[in-house]
């Protein structure tokens, strides 16, 4: 487990920071009328920029090196 996350720490730097973001963005911006489909809840929003963190952050993550 411990390898693991050491493995993806960008990945969930980047799951965190983008919950954060999406919560931010419900709570300021919104949607005032509730058809919105992402930031009409809170767990939507944040869930939406969570994954969307995760994939940008993991985008500077270095190649492995193949050992065969």
């Amino acid at each position: 487990m411990k390898n693991w996350m050491r493995r993806n720490k960008l990945h969930i730097v980047g799951a965190i920071v983008g919950g954060v973001a999406g919560y931010l963005y419900y709570y300021f911006i919104g949607c005032a009328s509730g058809t919105c489909l992402i930031t009409s809840k809170p767990i939507n929003s944040t869930l939406y920029f969570a994954m969307m963190g995760a994939l940008v952050f993991g985008m500077f993550k270095k190649p492995t090196p193949k050992t065969t």
